[in-house]
């Protein structure tokens, strides 16, 4: 069984403390927890001995578990699936084996899975297809088929946002089991479906405005599962394609939408200063396309061993290692757990934290995340990096000099589990090795690989698996890891002025002149672009 009674000291969080569901619950997706120590682990209290430790056979073997789970569970580890579980239960028997008393947090999110693609056809007064690029299924849309009139509600047909759907007063006359015409602007999507479904409506078709930049297809989400009928965003064309006199067709969407159980799995270092907790997390979900293994087994699977070879370590400041869980639904797990501590006012132990997410890519960038802006001054597309932050990214830029790397930057752009952190002022900072970004010429130069193609051709993809990491890079980023782990396990000072300096020098020495280097990238690595799409409000 997980433990379930840690004392109130180990700031956990409250949900994490309740958990009773143990192993049983999580281990169906594939291994199960085993209890004894299955590999060396020693006091690897220099930064040469632990990297030694982390070696990046022991991480590839985590990653082919991982595979594995995958492999066992329909091609994925999404979280409220049996793979995630699996995960679960996976890390949960190697921090067991390891020494440490792992603990589980259960929370809930809105799960949703398009399951075979959908269709919107006119049946009368003319017959048509409509082309699967012309429309697009919203997140969280209900299933079924609806077939009818389809009935225009409160649309002018024209170019330009209005108030369709908006009041429950347009469906006025609407005759219930048609299906619903709507078009964006000025209200959410759910409040648009919501109207539709309460007047009768057996599905719902929302067509984009027309306006310069809105007209193709609404790539929109409802927010949260609760709608039962199927809802469609559509394109203006076809949107004003399907008003007119007698005019029918059907809306076929297979998904499923509901609320599911997931978990974050969390271990601490049995010493260390309890009110500066130095947090090392990665989430341990995939996308429900594919297993995940680049984005994010690697670095699950990196932390993984660093805490294994450290867990007798006397540290100086506690180490709190979390695998998080419904990263790729929003950053669910970071922002439950982050939430949870500062409702019980235990946020403020937490010193800073450190994020890896993606750090195999096959066409890799050394990327550091920009925590003092300078690459990527605050805007749309970088968030401002607390105080502290700064002296991370330059820890980690001096760690790469030493190696003779050269390392780029990339931004805070709120795409990974860091965001909750950074939200409340905790200084953060971690690696990233690129997603679907584009690697450049002068990248390419630097790191190697291919200019002018992804860092990660296989991003959010079923052929994200083992064969899509790269081991040179993973061997890297393992080892930068493991370095500034420990680094601020025993001393935080330069960071957060908490602590006192520790006797052990554990900066490296010479190294690359001029870091960093390389340009940087954007993406910050994380949620798909998908997850900027069209959520509350329809006419944003």
């Amino acid at each position: 069984m997980i433990p379930n009674a840690l004392p109130k000291r180990a700031h956990f969080g409250r949900a994490s403390l309740a958990f009773a569901g143990g192993l049983a619950l999580v281990a169906s997706g594939g291994l199960a927890a085993t209890a004894g120590p299955t590999h060396e682990n020693s006091n690897n209290n220099t930064s040469e001995k632990l990297r030694a430790a982390v070696s990046v056979d022991r991480v590839v073997g985590h990653l082919d578990a991982l595979d594995a789970i995958a492999d066992a569970n329909d091609g994925t580890r999404a979280s409220g699936t049996p793979g995630y579980d699996g995960s679960v239960a996976y890390v949960v028997g190697k921090l067991q084996a390891a020494g440490y008393s792992p603990v589980v947090q259960e929370f809930m999110f809105p799960y949703f899975q398009q399951l075979s693609p959908s269709v919107l056809t006119q049946t009368s007064p003319e017959s048509q297809v409509y082309a699967a690029e012309s429309f697009a299924t919203m997140t969280y849309s209900g299933a079924g088929e609806a077939v009818g009139a389809i009935t225009p509600v409160d649309t002018t047909g024209t170019a330009g946002a209005n108030t369709s759907g908006c009041e429950a007063t347009d469906f006025d006359g609407f005759a219930a089991g048609s299906i619903a015409l709507i078009q964006r602007g000025s209200c959410s999507f759910a409040q648009k479906a919501s109207n539709a479904e309460a007047a009768g409506a057996t599905a719902v078709v929302i067509f984009n405005t027309g306006s310069e930049g809105s007209t193709g297809p609404i790539n929109g989400t409802l927010g949260a599962p609760g709608i039962e009928i199927p809802v469609l965003g559509a394109s203006f064309d076809v949107g004003v394609s399907l008003i007119g006199e007698n005019v029918t067709g059907t809306v076929t969407v297979d998904t499923v939408s509901e609320n599911r159980a997931t978990y974050n799995v969390l271990a601490e270092t049995a010493t260390g200063d309890a009110d500066n907790v130095v947090m090392v997390g990665a989430h341990l979900d995939s996308v429900v396309a594919g297993a995940g293994i680049n984005d994010n087994g690697t670095g699950s699977a990196a932390i993984l061993a660093v805490a294994e070879s450290m867990q007798k370590v006397k540290t100086a400041n506690k180490v709190r290692f979390a695998w998080w869980g419904a990263e790729e639904q929003g950053l669910l797990g970071a922002e439950h757990y982050v939430a949870d501590l500062a409702e019980t006012g235990e946020l403020d132990r937490v010193g800073l934290y450190l994020n890896f997410d993606m750090i195999g890519s096959a066409n890799f960038g050394r990327f550091v995340y920009d925590g003092d802006n300078s690459a990527f001054p605050v805007g749309p597309g970088a968030a401002e990096g607390p105080a502290g932050s700064g002296q991370i990214e330059q820890d980690f830029h001096d760690y790469f000099a030493a190696e003779g790397l050269a390392s780029g930057e990339t931004a805070f752009s709120g795409r990974s589990d860091y965001g909750p952190f950074i939200a409340e002022g905790i200084p953060a900072g971690g690696l990233f090795t690129g997603a679907e970004g584009i690697k450049t010429e002068e990248q390419a130069v630097l790191f190697g690989g291919v200019a002018g193609a992804p860092y990660d051709a296989c991003y959010h993809a079923e052929c994200d698996d083992l064969s899509n990491v790269s081991v040179e890079s993973l061997d890297q980023m393992s080892d930068a890891i493991a370095h500034l782990t420990l680094t601020y396990a025993m001393n935080t000072t330069a960071v957060n002025g908490v602590g006192d300096n520790v006797k052990g020098n554990f900066k490296q020495k010479g190294g690359f002149e001029g870091n960093p280097l390389g340009g940087g990238t954007e993406s910050g690595g994380g949620l798909h672009p998908e997850h900027d799409h069209d959520s509350e409000l329809a006419d944003r």
